[in-house]
């Protein structure tokens, strides 16, 4: 149909012409209510946005002298994080002389990363910064 009896056929119905696919040969148009479909689209638009869930990183602090229950517990509350979708910080902080020992430190790590092996991947192998171990973990899809 031609642009000028497309453009009077929307007229006479009160509606819009609106270009759908302009390089296709002949350019495609279609008979509709602008506004509305503008704001169909932006609820579209808003609804796609509030579903989208930004992840976090949590952190999970722990020491030399964190005993075996205690990393039991941690490891517990960084997996309920890893289900939930987040990624998980570990820091193993040094006290004092501990600091001598920091293969005590990369052997606690490892430990704790292995409690976590099915539910996480190391994003970070564990990585002195100052006084604290620090590794990432992420969660596994």
């Amino acid at each position: 149909m031609g642009t000028g009896k497309a453009m009077a056929l929307a007229q006479e119905q009160g509606l819009d012409l609106i270009e759908v696919a302009p390089k296709a040969n002949p350019p495609v148009c279609k008979v509709m209510d602008y506004g509305k479909y503008q704001y169909h689209q932006k609820k579209i638009d808003q609804k796609q946005r509030k579903s989208q869930k930004k992840s976090e990183i949590k952190g999970i602090r722990l020491s030399l002298r964190t005993d075996k229950g205690s990393m039991e517990m941690k490891a517990n509350s960084a997996i309920k994080f890893l289900k939930e979708g987040n990624g998980v910080k570990v820091q193993l902080i040094f006290k004092g002389r501990e600091m001598q020992h920091k293969d005590l430190g990369y052997n606690k790590m490892h430990e704790f990363k292995d409690m976590l092996k099915e539910y996480s991947k190391v994003d970070q192998d564990p990585k002195g910064q100052g006084y604290t171990l620090v590794m990432i973990l992420s969660p596994v899809k």
